[in-house]
């Protein structure tokens, strides 16, 4: 049959480039892009039941549990605006949430259709994470070297400031790392298993991965093409 969803999982270490690729994608290929931090980043700033449960676990970098986060994703996947597919990043993180994942898609006669695998070195995702600034009014992120503000210290977008969040201060960075590796790296072995991953190689600057990805998203059309 051919493709006629997209529905789409970022995988990746934490400083790979998932969220700056995630835009990239929601823009070309007009499908809503759920950055799971960022929803729960709300939901902190609001003092939600969701945000008060969320921000210890955030504050120290560890893993929001399971029972918090995998009803809201659900939500979100099964709306009107989901309905041509959806773009994944932060969720799922663990094998028990990738199967929670795959039922209710499954519940939906729904399925993904690949999962991509922006993968950095340990030490490139510190360096990079390190030198991210995120306004304080909307969440606008920079980077000191590759993605910098006009003004240092003052959001392009809607002029407030701009701050190191707490999560990606490197002792944080690296208890991310350590969590990624231990929780969510076997995620890729999982995937693989299922045919689904696809490896893109993140040390590379943001526009050659976003051509990596492009290619690779072409060739997974051709290739549902070629079914039918």
């Amino acid at each position: 049959m051919a493709m006629t969803e997209l529905n789409l999982v970022l995988l990746g270490p934490p400083g790979s480039g998932k969220g700056t690729q995630g835009e990239r994608l929601q823009e070309d290929l007009r499908l809503p892009y759920y950055a799971t931090g960022d929803i729960l980043r709300a939901a902190v700033r609001e003092a939600t039941e969701l945000g008060r449960a969320a921000r210890e676990h955030m504050d120290r970098g560890d893993l929001v549990p399971d029972d918090v986060i995998v009803g809201v994703i659900g939500e979100r996947v099964d709306s009107t605006e989901a309905a041509d597919g959806f773009i994944l990043d932060g969720f799922p993180r663990t094998e028990p949430q990738a199967e929670a994942l795959e039922g209710r898609l499954s519940e939906l006669g729904r399925g993904l259709t690949a999962v991509l695998l922006i993968d950095v070195s340990d030490d490139e995702a510190v360096r990079r994470l390190g030198g991210r600034r995120t306004c304080v009014e909307n969440g606008h992120v920079f980077q000191v070297d590759f993605n910098p503000p006009e003004r240092d210290g003052v959001c392009d977008v809607d002029g407030s400031a701009l701050v190191v969040r707490d999560d990606d201060k490197p002792e944080v960075v690296r208890h991310r790392l350590d969590q990624y590796h231990d929780k969510t790296e076997p995620l890729v072995g999982y995937y693989d298993g299922h045919s689904l991953l696809r490896r893109i190689d993140g040390a590379a600057t943001p526009d050659e991965v976003a051509e990596r990805i492009r290619r690779t998203l072409v060739t997974l059309r051709l290739e549902a093409d070629e079914a039918i």
